[in-house]
């Protein structure tokens, strides 16, 4: 199909106001696409105006536009009305040809307005039920299960969502197109060693650590690599960056001291994106070790840094992983022992997984990302007359 001249609506809640998880998807998402289309033009829908330094950039661009309610919305039960109900009217006033819910949502009025597509993550509140209060579980059963049946084409992140999508929702095969997200390009080349000892230096790290990356929480199973360190050679210390939180979060504090392990488990918060790469690409070895996951973006993040993942089975973590990671399950103690002492000690074998991590990698491309997407605008366009 020749290249069309779109106006496509994006919403950018999460590019907006989310600095983790569906905020990085959506700037990514952003990103791409305007670079790869600039014959298009993106108007970016948040319900609030608020600094962000990862997005900034990218309203400088030409056929980037940020777009809020022209109202005033003062309080969030107004601004998620307006997110939810009348958007639409928006889209339409503005002549959207086509609307994308980035983050597992549409408006429920967008059936008659335009054509659109949501991207679903995962359906995790679904499978890690005690990760989530019971009205939020059923709340996101509404909502992005109706987003998903009214969406005129789905785009799932990985085929583990697409199963969850037809088994637990019954949404039609034939609508859904798997579109894996491409890596932040952050992560295109790997930093230099000068770059590597500062970012340690300044973090106090010692010189061989596992890192680990992503909020701590049940699901995420950062304790199986605690349990597990006493077994590592004791120069290998775990680096675990992310949000430390809630009752897990205090859990695997006290495991920590329990085992006595304060010398060799160091915590970050709060640590910069941009700080990331050298993070990965100074590990030893790199855990994600997740019960469940929609796909699993620290594994291909770890890879594209040249450094290999243990992670578990049971989701969708093969798919991120490839052959450049070993696989586990998530309750066994001595195998994640034994996997990450193997990585970190047997320079062959650490060798060999990354330079197949980087061959897989290469499906993850921002420029296969763009193409898959814009193909789904185009057939979610035509089927919708």
């Amino acid at each position: 199909m020749a290249q069309m001249k779109l106006k496509i609506g994006l919403d950018a809640k999460r590019a907006v106001c989310n600095n983790t998880g569906l905020g990085n998807y959506s700037r990514y998402a952003i990103n791409v696409l305007s670079a790869a289309y600039t014959d298009c033009s993106f108007n970016l829908y948040s319900p609030v105006k608020k600094e962000n330094d990862r997005l900034e950039p990218l309203l400088l661009r030409e056929n980037v536009e940020l777009v809020v309610p022209k109202l005033s919305l003062n309080n969030g039960l107004t601004r998620a009305f307006w997110r939810t109900i009348d958007l639409p009217l928006d889209l339409r006033s503005d002549n959207i040809d086509i609307y994308h819910g980035l983050s597992n949502e549409l408006p429920l009025t967008i059936k008659n307005v335009c054509p659109s597509v949501v991207t679903i993550h995962d359906l995790i509140w679904r499978r890690c039920r005690e990760d989530y209060a019971a009205i939020d579980r059923r709340l996101y059963d509404f909502k992005y299960s109706r987003s998903a049946k009214i969406a005129t084409r789905v785009i799932a992140i990985s085929e583990c969502t697409k199963r969850d999508l037809i088994n637990d929702l019954g949404i039609d095969p034939e609508k859904i197109d798997i579109v894996y997200q491409g890596i932040d390009p952050i992560f295109a080349n790997k930093p230099t060693s000068a770059q590597i000892m500062e970012t340690r230096k300044r973090y106090g790290l010692p010189q061989k650590y596992i890192i680990t990356v992503g909020t701590i929480q049940p699901r995420k199973n950062q304790l199986l690599a605690v349990e597990a360190l006493p077994a590592i050679p004791e120069d290998i210390s775990l680096l675990i960056v992310g949000s430390l939180a809630g009752a897990y979060g205090r859990k695997l504090v006290d495991r920590v001291c329990a085992l006595r392990l304060g010398d060799r488990v160091q915590m970050l918060y709060k640590v910069p994106f941009t700080d990331l790469p050298a993070l990965y690409a100074g590990a030893v070895a790199s855990s994600y070790t997740s019960r469940y996951e929609g796909f699993g973006l620290p594994v291909v993040e770890s890879l594209a840094m040249g450094t290999p993942v243990v992670a578990c089975t049971g989701s969708c973590l093969e798919e991120a992983g490839g052959d450049g990671a070993v696989y586990i399950h998530p309750d066994d103690v001595d195998a994640f022992a034994r996997e990450a002492t193997r990585i970190a000690t047997d320079t062959v074998f650490h060798d060999k997984l990354a330079r197949y991590g980087k061959q897989h990698i290469r499906r993850f491309s921002p420029e296969s990302f763009a193409r898959q997407t814009m193909d789904c605008y185009y057939k979610a366009i035509v089927s919708n007359g």
